[in-house]
């Protein structure tokens, strides 16, 4: 059955994309527009082309062209939990792809260091309980079960402390209110997902990876793969692209071209000259040197989370994985050099880092005026980009593939489906700017002048606002970030109470309500927490086993 008000196909099966496509056309309702270009491979470029596949069928002809002489940005490893929706719709069990690509499980992102040194929360993936209509997180603040909100109002971080995996060894996933497979879920895109159901994990991988596997799987379904280099892009008298030429295939033409050129924007900033809105102002950091260290996982163990660990003038990520460790230094260029931030990332991670090759990279934050110009849309790094804090950049690939897929344009080029698509991903990024600038005004460090100058920068005028509420009254749906964004109030509760460097209060209607409840409900997590951590497999043994 397909789910029509989705607006996106049924899952396939294993077998690859149905052959009746999207919402089950047939071949003489195909739409005259049906011939696709992608130009760049990467994450960007693999996950649109195998996506499309998967909803379309063979009723669409993909070409992807990318140069054989442009490396990864090597930044994109970790995800949002949404992710997960990906590979269920292109027919994708954990254990057909994650071997494959080194990937391990991420249950929160961890801050280090960002209140005081010594200091650390998490921001899980799990829903704030609530308690007589408000979240638990408003009782913390007023009952303090323990110093550490995180721990008394979820099961996740206890279960990351002691490095352990999500699911049991025969597969089982935890008792987590999510029904696994649920057939009223099949088919929503990520901005329907959010509020009905919670996943408890997302997925860390080495990109470069998953890029392999999914240019395997595009291929196999029809995807027709160019390896060469694109010298001009051609515009007809329209001022919309014709052809790309190409080094050695020519001239390569299509209807809709996807810009997947990373920070280049070669289609849509060069070509169509679509005017780039900086965040500089509000997210200096513009750099990082990433580093991708080999270890012994089983010795050193898996702690399933992506780390951010504050340093003088930015923060290190790192993310563990099978066989090795990523890790980089996100600074901002005013505050350290490059060969300063390099050295204190190798210092960071110790003699292991020695031969390990450091990859600079210089960073464009912010993001296109418009995505989708004339028939360009782009999609990753030349759409837009914030700085990794909240593992970001993959999710907006993946919002923006599925924005694509449900206003695909016909033969009319109607600009409400332009528009509407513009909007959506405009929406996303600023939003999610929203929410990084919070990390950054919200942390109590100020021992730098780095850190200093995080609590005198400009903020977004809506997000001013917005704190000087949440001093009195916990974000919720209706005083955060008024568009989808991927991020639930839960998320802002976080870190608002994990960074420590804004009062916030209690409300005052729960002097009236009944605090015995909430102390029912913080006894409950203690004691899931204590059964969990007594049965579950550690996340090493758990991928070991999957291999």
């Amino acid at each position: 059955m397909t789910h029509l008000h989705s607006g996106l196909p049924q899952l396939p099966g294993k077998s690859g994309p149905r052959s009746t496509g999207i919402c089950g056309a047939t071949e003489k309702e195909s739409p005259v527009l049906n011939n696709v270009v992608i130009v760049g491979g990467g994450t960007a470029g693999w996950m649109t082309a195998s996506y499309f596949k998967a909803a379309f069928g063979e009723r669409i002809n993909i070409t992807l062209v990318e140069s054989g002489n442009i490396g990864a940005v090597g930044v994109g490893e970790a995800t949002f939990s949404d992710i997960r929706h990906f590979f269920d719709f292109l027919g994708l069990k954990e254990k057909d792809w994650m071997p494959a690509c080194n990937a391990t499980y991420k249950l929160a992102v961890r801050f280090e260091n960002w209140r005081e040194e010594g200091h650390y929360f998490y921001h899980p993936f799990e829903q704030m309980r609530s308690v007589n209509g408000f979240p638990l997180a408003d009782w913390w603040l007023r009952e303090k079960p323990t110093d550490r909100f995180d721990k008394d109002c979820f099961v996740m971080p206890s279960i990351i402390d002691a490095g352990l995996s999500p699911r049991h060894l025969d597969g089982s996933l935890i008792d987590q209110p999510f029904v696994e497979g649920a057939d009223e879920m099949q088919g929503l895109t990520m901005s329907e997902h959010q509020g009905k159901t919670q996943f408890p994990y997302a997925y860390q991988f080495e990109a470069a990876l998953l890029a392999k596997y999914l240019t395997t799987y595009s291929v196999e379904r029809g995807v027709k793969h160019i390896v060469d280099d694109v010298q001009q892009v051609n515009l007809d008298e329209r001022g919309w692209i014709r052809n790309v030429t190409t080094a050695e295939h020519g001239e390569i033409g299509g209807d809709l071209f996807i810009d997947c050129t990373g920070f280049r924007g070669l289609l849509l900033n060069k070509a169509l000259e679509e005017p780039f809105i900086s965040f500089q102002d509000t997210l200096p950091n513009d750099s990082a040197v990433a580093l991708q260290v080999p270890m012994d996982m089983e010795r050193r163990g898996i702690l399933p989370c992506t780390t951010a660990t504050a340093q003088d003038a930015g923060w290190i990520w790192t993310i563990p994985l099978m066989g090795r460790v990523g890790t980089g230094y996100v600074y901002a260029k005013d505050y350290i050099s490059p060969e300063e931030a390099e050295r204190t990332l190798r210092e960071f991670v110790g003699p292991a880092a020695a031969d390990a090759e450091a990859n600079h990279i210089k960073m464009r934050v912010g993001r296109s005026e418009n995505s989708w110009v004339k028939n360009c849309v782009a999609i990753g790094l030349s759409s837009g980009f914030v700085e990794p804090l909240e593992s970001t950049g993959i999710f907006f690939i993946h919002h923006a593939i599925e924005q694509l897929a449900k206003n695909f344009p016909g033969e009319d080029w109607n600009p409400v489906q332009r528009n509407l698509y513009n909007d959506s991903v405009a929406h996303v990024m600023d939003g999610v700017r929203e929410f990084l600038v919070l990390h950054y005004v919200a942390a109590k460090r100020s021992d730098t002048q780095y850190w200093r100058d995080t609590k005198t920068r400009k903020i977004p005028d809506a997000l001013a606002e917005r704190i000087e509420k949440w001093k009195t009254q916990l974000p919720d749906t209706e005083t955060v970030f008024p568009y989808y964004h991927g991020l639930p109030p839960y998320s802002y509760h976080c870190v608002l109470l994990g960074m420590g460097g804004i009062d916030v209060k209690p409300s005052p209607a729960l002097a009236l309500g009944d605090s015995a409840a909430a102390e029912r409900e913080f006894a409950e997590i203690r004691e899931k927490t204590r059964h969990l951590t007594s049965v579950l497999p550690k996340a090493y043994d758990y991928f070991s086993r999957m291999r």
